[in-house]
């Protein structure tokens, strides 16, 4: 299996002046999408306890990751030069089902790996980290199919893969900070409740809580602007080089064998 080192920096030149070319504003879709999360958190907020509190917040996670896979499709056009409009966001909807299985099915093979202990977990959501954009690009392949072919993928690309969220790190960290810091506060004082029987606080920093989740929302949404187009375009242009250089994914040609034995890449991909 064959794999290359990614230029990090050219890959991120290189989306910044596609970016920049966008017929479809990058930061307008983001603001549309990020809205509609916000939106969603807020709802699974409204919600409460109980039965319906709990299927309004699984309601809300499925159709926020149908979201997420428009916004790639989104980028995805992007990469190509094509124009994509504000509808492309709501792509997703067409292949809902198949979307909702592979998080599932994503989503508990990484668990099984992550209860061995936690940098096999780790190692094993880089595995899968192509699946689903395997399945955006062809959604006529199934859940199972998607993830084969990222394990195959990112063989020599994890570590790449990873460097490239650190270099993205302190973007994610302003970005998810400060509701993680109030998230664990109130997980704090739920299971003081629970265990103590002390209340639970109505209020913090003076804010009811659907208040501090519209707040913490909205910087999420501020903050994303300023990376998260180029964050995910970027991935896409390591997934572009691992399908060229693997031959597996849609569109791919396997690379052909040369006359000494070695393995070049299809006619124009070398």
């Amino acid at each position: 299996m064959m794999f290359e080192q990614v230029d990090r920096q050219k890959c991120k030149w290189e989306t910044a002046e596609l970016l920049r070319d966008a017929q479809v504003s990058p930061k307008a879709m983001t603001a549309l999408y990020m809205a509609l999360a916000v939106a969603l958190g807020l709802l699974s907020s409204l919600g409460g306890g109980g039965f319906l509190g709990i299927f309004i917040s699984i309601l809300s996670s499925l159709l926020a990751s149908v979201l997420g896979a428009g916004f790639v499709l989104y980028c995805m056009a992007i990469r190509r030069g094509e124009r994509a409009e504000y509808l492309t966001l709501f792509d997703g909807f067409s292949f809902v089902g198949k979307i909702i299985l592979l998080d599932i099915i994503t989503g508990f093979f990484i668990l099984l790996w992550s209860m061995l202990f936690l940098i096999p977990g780790v190692i094993a959501a880089y595995r899968y980290s192509f699946a689903r954009f395997n399945l955006y690009e062809n959604p006529g392949i199934g859940a199972m199919e998607a993830l084969d072919m990222s394990k195959r993928q990112t063989l020599g690309y994890k570590s790449q893969l990873f460097m490239l969220d650190l270099s993205y790190f302190g973007w994610i960290f302003l970005t998810r900070f400060p509701a993680v810091f109030a998230n664990q506060m109130i997980a704090r004082d739920i299971t003081a409740e629970l265990l103590y029987g002390i209340p639970a606080p109505d209020t913090y920093f003076g804010l009811p809580l659907i208040a501090l989740d519209l707040i913490f929302g909205l910087w999420q949404l501020a903050v994303s602007l300023f990376y998260y187009p180029n964050y995910v375009c970027v991935r896409l242009c390591y997934f572009e080089t691992a399908k060229r250089t693997s031959g597996v994914g849609h569109g791919a040609e396997p690379p052909q064998a040369d006359c000494w034995g070695g393995w070049n890449a299809p006619d124009g991909l070398g």
